[in-house]
């Protein structure tokens, strides 16, 4: 039985809750009714928080994406570096990586939505900026990297990917990029 919630960062709560809902059983099976039980409030709080499903699905998102800019951007500027990071960053937060580039779950035009999603495309830019990649064709290059460290980290997740790459995600995926993206 779920402890009520006594004190602290409510909001914090609720979104933990809810990737812990999301990580358990997919987005589909979010309720904001089930959160509250969860958490141990009133029905009424996790609308006050986020208006509805889709509000805290947006929240959920932007957490997300901000987190997923860190992390590349923690790569150091170093496309292989960023393209582990991006996957290994899918693994250990699959339910805001199951949200985030969903637009039919979310809010997907709100503004911090978009800030978002341009400041961790800006990071994943950035990490081909030392790559023989010509300025003019960066947006190409930023949209192949993402493609392929996405349907990477998607199939990882999905067990479609032969077992025969171990378990480790971040090493499994590093020959992938390198073989791409390698000068």
């Amino acid at each position: 039985m779920p402890q009520p919630y006594h004190h602290g960062d409510l909001r914090r709560a609720l979104l933990d809750a809810a990737t812990a809902t999301i990580a358990e059983s997919g987005p589909a099976a979010l309720s904001l009714r089930d959160l509250a039980r969860r958490v141990g409030v009133s029905h009424a709080a996790p609308a006050h928080h986020f208006g509805d499903k889709t509000g805290l699905l947006t929240a959920i998102a932007v957490e997300g994406l901000e987190l997923l800019a860190e992390e590349i951007e923690g790569a150091g500027g170093d496309i292989l570096a960023a393209g582990r990071a991006y996957v290994r960053f899918a693994v250990t937060h699959r339910a805001h990586f199951e949200v985030m580039f969903q637009p039919s779950l979310l809010h997907f035009d709100a503004p911090e939505v978009v800030a978002a999603r341009q400041r961790a495309g800006q990071a994943l830019r950035d990490s081909l900026a030392d790559h023989r990649v010509p300025p003019d064709d960066r947006d190409n290059a930023q949209l192949a990297a993402w493609s392929i460290v996405h349907g990477f980290a998607t199939l990882w997740l999905a067990g479609a990917l032969p077992a025969s790459l171990g378990d480790d995600a971040t090493a499994a995926v590093h020959p992938v990029i390198r073989l791409l993206f390698a000068p």
